[in-house]
């Protein structure tokens, strides 16, 4: 996986809630688990901004309830630092849902924005997102 270019804070761990805010027809998720996560051993792993997590759906469309996918997570509540300076933060967290592991989404339009930081690792998401922040 690419670096991303900020200093991402951890903000995320296993068991949170998320909402999911592409078209796939999921609502709710719930990280699962963090794919290549850094964490030392027996400490619970957290996601942060443009990380790949495995989400298992809570609400949304009843074929898709209890499946676990894979997602990017598109945008964090706790603010991160960018090398300009500058600290971001979302009003929400948020998911959009992967169809493979290339990282082809599997909705086919993002409501909302998604942060830069997506856009340098997951070149794919970022392209169907309503704007990149």
């Amino acid at each position: 996986m690419k670096a991303i270019s900020g200093r991402a804070t951890r903000s995320l761990n296993i068991g949170s809630l998320l909402e999911a805010c592409d078209n796939s027809g999921a609502r709710i998720c719930k990280i699962v688990s963090i794919k290549h996560g850094k964490t030392s051993k027996g400490r619970m792993g957290y996601a942060k901004i443009a990380d790949w997590v495995k989400v298992s759906v809570r609400k949304g469309d009843p074929k898709m309830k209890g499946e676990v996918f894979d997602a990017v997570l598109v945008r964090q509540r706790k603010p991160w630092k960018r090398i300009t300076g500058e600290r971001v933060c979302f009003s929400d967290n948020a998911v959009a849902l992967l169809k493979d592991e290339k990282g082809n989404p599997k909705g086919t339009q993002i409501k909302g924005a998604v942060a830069r930081e997506v856009q340098e690792r997951w070149k794919e998401v970022a392209k169907i997102a309503n704007s990149v922040y």
